[in-house]
């Protein structure tokens, strides 16, 4: 008989300081069974589900690299560098980081290239998963047992995660629905389409097992999977299935094929046959009264930095399954603290790792609640012990994530702060509803659920910059998913007007990536995002009317057009206050300030300006690295390599597409 091996000592460490498991901690402690003993008894098999999510909390997994790197960069979030300072001779001297974000991975990353890479810590939560998933069906009584049954669903969802995020970040890989033997160990890389084949009958499964958030023990957390998580991410995976790509020709995977940007043959991934049923299952979440937005975009962060998103609010469906003292979401994320505070009790400096693209807050309507809680263009000073603007227009940091609404679970400043990053929200799941909508023909519907989410933004205040939900037009909404690309430009459609708000709701939670690439509009958009802000730093287009105001500066002996910007500490709000961007503002001084009594205000003479965006080494200008490779696309890097370790280790069985290197 086989034996199943607990893999258990790591996932009940990691998971011992959460309440939710508390209960479980108190079973004997064993590191072999035979599978007959674990999968029939709930305790021990609740136990194998653990350890599936337990690679979440490794360093190269979600803890420390992928929740990092992979999201970045679109038209809306970057990473904090980029090789504007390294000259084109030096361009593979640039650092993996900055590589990685400009879609210019090698396979000897210094980041990723390692025996616990990202890559390898998922496959061995599929691995783990798959050895459940054949436990419980032949020892789980799940036809007559509903909390076995619930757990089977569990590590089908796992499983269906893990396969979509190896197809988003490395696109085809092996697949292995059954626990590894002599004969499997070493599996060329499969179709894409099969997975996804894989994956979606997964979750179909598992949607039938699992039960709806709050309906028993095993849901009153969102570290637990849900019966609407299953169904939300359904919806995401048949978008992707059925959207663009850059993927190997047909019948060439794993042949060091160059591949092309295109979308999948196959009728049963088209979005005929997926979006119907994709946007039913998001229709039973929003029907079904077990789900719904919080009441506030504010009251939503200040929960999720609190930690009371596992619990206390609605609108969060899943996230990650770190224990209380692992992760380093805000340690990565949030506004930057310089070193010496009240919030992080070590003296360390942390955040400021990823950043807002410059022009981010521009594209909101000054009426929108959401615009001032996602953006903060300020940090914590530990010398001087206050809040102060950071620097030019081209540093706005995240202000969904905040150290100081750490209240009951505050950071120590060590290499983990405890929060655990949202992997999907109500709001994701009425705005693809939207999407949905439109491409089925259901203009009315589509309208209604982007409604609720622009609803709650605006607050019954009107928004110039935004289309009303109800006059929206059905534009170009097309059934292969096209439409998109014609539309996403024009927000008075429905699809262009998605484009938007999916950027504007989501923005800092970095599902835009993927948005962008299953579009097809992953280079357009960098392109235009790009040019835009060049007009930003140039003052010219949508920001002429700031050049009406600047003045010419010189630096190094090239001048420069600037405008300022007046700023102080806003301390009773935790934070600053800044005057001389919203529309009625430009080009005026605030009411209390003069040059004699300047009541607090700092004037920076040089907010807005090329300069800002220009590195004095180099002379680059940053808006020119969004993605920056040998192709000039940043499509055919979209997916990483499998890197080189990776490779060696499957001695020979994988190959790399894309015109990545081989083993080396």
């Amino acid at each position: 008989m086989k034996k199943y091996i607990l893999i258990l000592a790591a996932a009940v460490f990691a998971l011992a300081s959460c309440s939710v498991f508390d209960d479980t901690l108190d079973s004997p402690s064993q590191s072999t069974y035979a599978d007959d003993v674990v999968f029939s008894n709930y305790t021990l098999a609740e136990y194998s589900i653990y350890g599936i999510g337990e690679i979440f909390g490794h360093t190269n997994s979600y803890r420390g690299r992928l929740h990092l790197f992979y999201g970045m960069n679109t038209d809306i979030e970057t990473y904090s560098s980029n090789s504007a300072g390294v000259d084109d001779s030096g361009l593979d001297a640039a650092d993996d980081r900055i590589r990685m974000s400009e879609y210019n991975s090698t396979i000897n990353d210094t980041q990723l290239n390692t025996a616990t890479n990202g890559y390898n810590e998922i496959v061995t939560g599929i691995e783990r998963a798959n050895l459940a998933i054949a436990g419980l069906r032949q020892y789980g009584n799940v036809e007559n047992d509903k909390d076995m049954a619930y757990l089977l669903g569990e590590a089908l969802t796992y499983r269906a995660f893990y396969y979509f995020e190896l197809i988003k970040m490395w696109g085809e890989v092996p697949l292995r629905t059954e626990p590894v033997s002599s004969e499997t160990i070493y599996l060329a890389k499969s179709d894409r389409d099969d997975i996804y084949k894989v994956i979606l009958a997964d979750l179909e499964e598992a949607i039938a097992y699992l039960y709806w958030p709050g309906e028993a023990d095993q849901t009153t957390r969102t570290d637990r999977i849900n019966k609407a998580f299953a169904k939300g991410l359904y919806a995401r995976v048949a978008l992707s299935a059925a959207g663009w790509a850059y993927r190997p020709d047909e019948g060439k995977v794993g042949t060091g094929n160059l591949g092309s940007l295109r979308l999948t043959t196959d009728p049963e991934l088209g979005a005929a046959a997926l979006y119907p049923k994709a946007l039913r299952h998001l229709q039973d979440i929003i029907e079904g009264g077990h789900a719904g937005l919080e009441t506030s975009y504010e009251n939503l962060w200040r929960k999720f930095n609190n930690s009371d998103h596992l619990t206390g609010t609605p609108e969060v469906l899943f996230v990650a399954p770190f224990s209380d003292s692992r992760g380093r979401w805000n340690y990565t994320h949030a506004y930057p603290h310089t070193a010496g505070g009240p919030w992080i009790t070590n003296n360390s400096a942390r955040g400021g790792s990823s950043l807002p693209t410059a022009n981010l807050w521009f594209k909101y309507d000054q009426n929108d609640s959401r615009r001032d809680i996602t953006l903060v263009n300020m940090r914590w000073n530990g010398e001087t012990q206050q809040w102060e603007l950071r620097g030019a227009v081209n540093y706005w940091f995240w202000g969904k994530y905040r150290f100081e609404w750490m209240i009951d679970n505050p950071y120590n400043g060590g290499n983990d702060d405890g929060i655990k990053p949202i992997i999907m929200r109500y709001a994701d799941v009425l705005l693809m509803a939207s999407e949905l909508a439109a491409y089925t023909g259901d203009l009315t519907a589509a309208r209604n659920y982007i409604g609720q989410v622009r609803d709650r933004a605006l607050a019954g205040k009107s928004a110039s910059k935004y289309t009303a939900a109800d006059a929206l037009s059905a534009g170009s909404a097309a059934a292969d998913g096209s439409g998109m690309i014609a539309d996403h430009a024009n927000q008075s459609t429905i699809l262009g007007a998605i484009f938007q708000e999916r950027a504007l709701e989501l923005a800092g939670e970095f599902v835009r990536k993927q948005d962008l690439i299953r579009w097809g509009l992953l280079k357009t958009a960098l392109d235009e995002e790009s040019a835009d802000l060049e007009d930003l730093a140039k003052m010219r287009g949508a920001y002429a009317a700031y050049d009406a105001y600047a003045t010419d500066r010189e630096t190094d002996g090239r001048a420069f057009r600037t405008y300022p910007l007046f700023w102080r500490e806003d301390h009773a709000n935790q934070g600053i206050e800044f005057f001389g961007l919203e529309s009625g503002q430009i080009g005026q001084e605030p009411a209390d300030y003069s040059a004699t009594n300047p009541n607090g205000w700092t004037k920076m003479e040089r907010y807005i300006s090329s300069e800002a965006f220009r590195n004095s080494t180099t002379g680059n200008y940053t808006w020119n690295y969004l993605y920056r490779n040998s192709f000039d696309d940043p499509y055919p890097r979209s997916v990483w390599p499998m890197y080189n370790l990776t490779m060696s280790a499957m001695q020979g069985a994988l190959v790399n597409d894309y015109g990545y290197a081989q083993l080396q």
